[in-house]
């Protein structure tokens, strides 16, 4: 389980002495014991879906910080965050490229038969767990998009 992968990564941080990682991993592991207790769940039944949608929360939070600092020419912060979210990373699948994403959204296409922006809530609706944790959902909305108009 990743949640168990998390922790291990953890107290290897802390043996290592490697600041910068656990600061990292506990806060991770921080938000996804916040979200068990808000949910009234157990750690053992912290399922990795769970576990990939904080990750990818926090790794869109991260750019979403970024794009700020960069605004800011905070580079030092900017820096920071990248090596953070490479860390991040490490707990999501293999992210898919366009290529892949554009194939998946043809093949929800051809069996719901869009004939308008109307019907992006229900394309929308297939392809979010198909991309959970795989890829980015503003690159698939703005791919949903451009084939609707």
């Amino acid at each position: 389980m990743l949640y168990e992968t998390i922790s291990n990564d953890m107290k290897e941080a802390m043996k290592a002495h490697d600041k910068e990682t656990l600061n990292t991993i506990r806060l991770l592991k921080s938000a996804i014991d916040l979200y068990l207790v808000n949910n009234k769940m157990e750690r053992n039944t912290c399922s990795d879906e769970i576990v990939i949608d904080i990750v990818s929360k926090q790794v869109k939070t991260h750019k979403e910080s970024i794009e700020e600092f960069k605004k800011g020419n905070r580079q030092d912060l900017v820096d920071n965050l990248l090596r953070e979210i490479n860390l991040l990373s490490k707990y999501l699948p293999k992210q898919l490229t366009k290529e892949e994403i554009t194939a998946e959204i043809d093949k929800v296409f051809d069996k719901i038969k869009p004939t308008s922006m109307k019907d992006m809530g229900l394309i929308m609706k297939e392809l979010t767990p198909i991309f959970r944790g795989k890829a980015d959902m503003k690159t698939v909305n703005e791919i949903v998009r451009s084939k609707l108009n």
